[in-house]
């Protein structure tokens, strides 16, 4: 079926999804115009889909509606990094203290299974690989770790946090995966943090704040040498 035949809500999720993730991935620049013909060129889109998928990345402050002048990407600050990812750490560290206090056998589980997979990822053919691979499978195990929280609105406020957060972890994240020792690193901080929780201690809340606050250096570095302040 060719994009013309295809449902049009099918349509506007895959005009949402590849324009997301080119956003994240500095495909489109802070600050870049999003011509209309540039992104129908680019999704073999028309118009309608593309409307319906930048309204929805406005809603998420990836995208900023100009009033008749059309759509641009989100500006990146060192104020908004800082503040989404305290934000971040502070909702995940109440998740976490839930997640310990109501969490059953079957989010332990969990836990476990997604920490065994995680720790499994080995350097792989292509680098591109190997970042998708262990950024899927670490979002997978905090995912697990939040879910013992059972509250579904908290975990709605985490994904809309995430969101907002994806154009600065990507920076992270290409620095992390790429770097054996800061892989290294991180694979022990999630060691930590998975004794802790099983073992339930009191700690990990706190652990959690601190490991999720930990990219905001590695960010703030790479964004003054991109001359944002």
């Amino acid at each position: 079926m060719s994009n013309l035949d295809a449902p049009r809500e099918n349509l506007a999720r895959t005009a949402y999804q590849q324009l997301k993730q080119d956003i994240i991935q500095s495909h489109f620049g802070p600050g870049e115009k999003l011509l209309m013909t540039t992104l129908k060129s680019r999704y073999s889109l028309g118009v309608s889909p593309l409307r319906e998928a930048l309204s929805q990345l406005v809603s998420e402050r990836l995208v900023t509606a100009e009033s008749q002048r059309g759509f641009r990407v989100s500006p990146m600050s060192m104020a908004e990094l800082k503040d989404i990812y305290d934000a971040r750490a502070q909702l995940e560290g109440l998740v976490v203290e839930l997640a310990m206090a109501r969490g059953d056998d079957l989010w332990e589980a969990g836990v476990v299974a997604a920490h065994h997979a995680l720790s499994k990822v080995t350097h792989l053919n292509s680098v591109e690989d190997q970042l998708n691979q262990w950024d899927h499978r670490h979002q997978l195990f905090h995912q697990a770790v939040a879910a013992g929280c059972c509250s579904p609105q908290l975990l709605v406020v985490r994904q809309t946090l995430m969101d907002q957060a994806a154009r600065y972890r990507y920076l992270w994240l290409k620095c992390t995966v790429f770097s054996e020792q800061a892989l290294q690193e991180k694979q022990q901080e999630h060691q930590a943090l998975f004794d802790a929780l099983l073992a339930r201690n009191p700690e990990a809340g706190a652990m959690m704040r601190e490991h999720l606050m930990s990219p905001v250096a590695i960010i703030t570095q790479v964004l003054s040498e991109q001359g944002v302040s």
